[in-house]
């Protein structure tokens, strides 16, 4: 069974830095590409960023452009999200998604076959 683990979650000022790590195991397979999506309190989940299977091809939303970077290492079956510049309006639990037989480029989470827990990321102003 596949299973996706999110780390590195916290709580960081407004203009401080975060490290997200998703490792994945449980026998997926070698072609893959990861997403992040974010949901914040009283709002809808959202597409932050994807990753094509060998790192090739990055997709960012608007608002991750410039500050975020997705990257990931297939020998460890994780995926990053580097998160700079932080800001109050991007506290949200951060969950990272796996496609393996999903629609190639989907930015949607119904695009994707698994899902993680989530981890919560909080700035503060």
């Amino acid at each position: 069974q596949v299973q996706l683990v999110e780390s590195g979650g916290g709580s960081v000022q407004a203009g401080g830095s975060l490290r997200l790590s998703c490792a994945a195991s449980g026998g997926i397979g070698v072609t893959y590409a990861m997403g992040w999506f974010r949901q914040a309190p009283g709002k809808e989940r959202e597409f932050v960023a994807r990753i094509s299977w060998n790192g090739a091809n990055t997709y960012y939303a608007d608002s991750a452009k410039g500050r975020f970077t997705i990257s990931r290492e297939n020998g460890k079956n994780t995926v990053y999200l580097q998160l700079n510049s932080l800001k109050p309006e991007d506290t949200a639990v951060y969950y990272c998604a796996a496609s393996e037989f999903g629609p190639p480029g989907s930015l949607n989470w119904s695009g994707f076959d698994y899902y993680g827990q989530g981890t919560q990321v909080t700035v503060s102003a």
